[in-house]
């Protein structure tokens, strides 16, 4: 049994590709990679097989028979609220106090929205003999249906009520 040699060689050209021409098919030339004479042409007349790079800029017309027109729905329109007597800073210094948030669970939702009410109507007396509020209030008296297709519309993660302030959470020992 023989084992072939193999020999590597090394093999250096003296000529480059196309004889110093650039390839447009090799070389990705785009709007910056090419030359001052490459940008010019492509304004003129655009090579075929490149095309201009937008970086993910939409262009806000169209061209009809090599004229831009340009269409005023597709201009981007920023609203930018007036605060010229806001209180807040735009910057946060890294000094800043970190005040740690308790995690919101079911349990201190219902304190914040029902638990007060629930309170309030056991000492009023307006519970009946199954446990249920005599006079509910909105969120009370919606149904399971209702309050789903509530939670998942737009807005809803807005907190809309006076909740008072969760209560501290016990700390746990590390051992």
């Amino acid at each position: 049994m023989s084992l072939p040699i193999l020999s590597f060689i090394r093999r250096i050209s003296t000529s480059s590709v196309l004889g110093n021409k650039r390839n447009p098919r090799k070389f990705l030339l785009y709007n910056k990679a090419g030359s001052r004479a490459f940008k010019e042409q492509q304004k003129i007349k655009p090579h075929p097989l490149i095309p201009i790079n937008k970086r993910g800029c939409r262009d806000t017309g169209i061209t009809v028979n090599g004229q831009f027109i340009e269409i005023p729905e597709k201009i981007p329109e920023l609203v930018v609220p007036d605060l010229t007597n806001c209180e807040l800073k735009p910057y946060v210094s890294y000094r800043a106090e970190i005040k740690e948030q308790p995690e919101v669970t079911a349990q201190w939702l219902f304190d914040a929205i029902y638990a007060e009410k629930i309170k309030k109507d056991f000492k009023e007396g307006k519970l009946d003999d199954a446990g249920q509020p005599l006079e509910p209030s909105a969120e009370e008296s919606l149904t399971a249906e209702e309050a789903q297709l509530r939670s998942r519309q737009t807005g809803c993660d807005l907190f809309l009520h006076d909740a008072p302030p969760p209560p501290p959470r016990p700390v746990q020992n590390e051992q």
